[in-house]
C-alpha cells in the first residue's frame, strides 16, 4: 500500500506537456472558436472524452504503474503501453473538432505531408513497425536504463498511434477522412495481427529483457510468468478492444446497409405508384376521348341518312307528278 502512495513522479516534461495540451484545446474550442468563428460548438461528451484521453496519458506517465514497469514487471509495461497507444490517442482525436485542424492543413505542403502519412497503409506500417521496434530486446533494455531513450520511446508510441487510429477516427473529410466503413473494419481486423503475433511471441518465449531478470521480485512473479503474463496483456486485452470497435462499426455498416435498403424499396413504391397514376390518367383521358368521338360519329351517321332519305324523296317527287 505504502507503494501505491509514495511513487509518484511528476516528471515536468509529462506534466506541462499534458496542462499545456489540456489549454491549448480549451482555448481553441472557447474563446478562440468564438473570436473567428472557425465552427459549430464541440460536443460536451466530446469534450469529457478528449480530457479523459490526456488525463490517462498523465496516470499512466507519473503515476505508481510507472515506476512499477520500469523497475519491476514487464507486464506492467505493457499496461502502461496499451493504455498510451490504445486507449487515449483513439480518445483525444475524437474529441478534436475538424474546423481546429483545417487552417494548419491550408498550408499545402503539411497537406501533402498529411495526406501521405494518414495513408492506411503509411499508418498501418508506422505503427506496427515502432511496436516491434521498441520490444526489440537492446533496444528495450536501453530505455529501461536510459531516461532519454524511454521519453522517446513514449513520444513515439503516442504519435504513431494517433496516425494509427487516423483511418478510424479522422475528424476531417475527403482525401484526410476516415475509410468507409467496411474498410474500416477491414483496417482494424489487418491491424491486430502483428500484435497477436508480438503478444503470442512473448508469451511462449524464455525471458528476453535482462533488467526484468535482474529485478527484486514481488507479488511472487517469477521473470518467466512476468513475460507470459505481458505477452498476454498485449494479445488478449488490446485485440479485445480492437475487436469491440471492430464489432461497433460493422453494426453501424449493417445498419446503414439496412438504411440504405429500405430507402431504395420506398423510392421504388414511389415510382411504382407514380407510374401507376399516370397510367390511370391516360386510361382515363383516353376513355374520356373516346366518348364524344363516338357520339359524333353516330350523329354524323345519322344525318348522312336523314340527308339521302331526303333527296331520295326529293328524287321520286317528280315521278309521281308525272305518272
Amino acid at each position: 500500500m505504502d507503494f501505491w502512495l509514495r511513487a509518484w513522479h511528476f516528471i515536468p516534461s509529462v506534466v506541462v506537456g499534458c496542462v499545456a495540451i489540456t489549454v491549448l484545446y480549451l482555448y481553441a474550442i472557447g474563446p478562440l472558436r468564438r473570436q473567428y468563428d472557425l465552427g459549430p460548438p464541440v460536443q460536451r461528451s466530446r469534450v469529457i472524452v478528449f480530457l479523459l484521453g490526456v488525463l490517462i496519458i498523465f496516470l499512466a506517465l507519473v503515476s505508481p504503474l510507472d515506476e512499477l514497469g520500469d523497475d519491476y514487471l514487464f507486464s506492467a509495461h505493457m499496461v502502461q503501453h496499451l493504455l498510451i497507444t490504445l486507449v487515449a490517442p483513439p480518445m483525444m482525436l475524437w474529441g478534436i473538432p475538424g474546423w481546429l485542424l483545417t487552417p494548419l492543413l491550408r498550408n499545402r505542403l503539411l497537406f501533402r505531408l498529411a495526406r501521405v502519412l494518414t495513408l492506411p497503409v503509411v499508418t498501418f506500417f508506422l505503427f506496427n513497425a515502432d511496436i516491434f521496434l521498441w520490444h526489440a530486446p537492446p533496444l528495450y533494455d536501453a530505455t529501461l536504463e536510459n531516461e532519454g531513450i524511454h521519453v522517446l520511446e513514449h513520444i513515439t508510441f503516442i504519435a504513431f498511434s494517433f496516425l494509427f487510429w487516423w483511418p478510424v477516427l479522422s475528424p476531417l473529410e475527403g482525401e484526410l477522412g476516415p475509410l468507409p466503413l467496411p474498410g474500416q473494419v477491414l483496417y482494424l481486423f489487418l491491424s491486430g495481427m502483428p500484435m497477436v503475433l508480438l503478444g503470442a511471441g512473448l508469451t511462449f518465449v524464455p525471458p528476453l529483457y535482462a533488467p526484468y531478470l535482474a529485478a527484486p521480485r514481488i507479488w511472487g512473479i517469477s521473470a518467466s510468468t512476468d513475460q507470459q503474463l505481458g505477452g498476454l496483456i498485449m494479445w488478449v486485452p488490446a485485440n479485445i478492444l480492437v475487436i469491440v470497435l471492430m464489432s461497433v462499426l460493422f453494426i453501424r455498416w449493417m445498419l446503414e446497409q439496412e438504411r440504405r435498403q429500405e430507402e431504395r424499396e420506398r423510392l421504388a413504391w414511389q415510382r411504382e405508384e407514380e407510374e401507376e397514376r399516370l397510367r390511370a390518367l391516360e386510361q382515363s383521358s383516353g376513355e374520356a376521348g373516346t366518348g364524344p368521338r363516338s357520339e359524333g360519329v353516330s350523329e354524323n351517321e345519322s344525318q348522312g341518312t336523314d340527308v339521302s332519305l331526303s333527296s331520295s324523296t326529293r328524287r321520286e317527287r317528280p315521278g309521281e307528278q308525272s305518272s
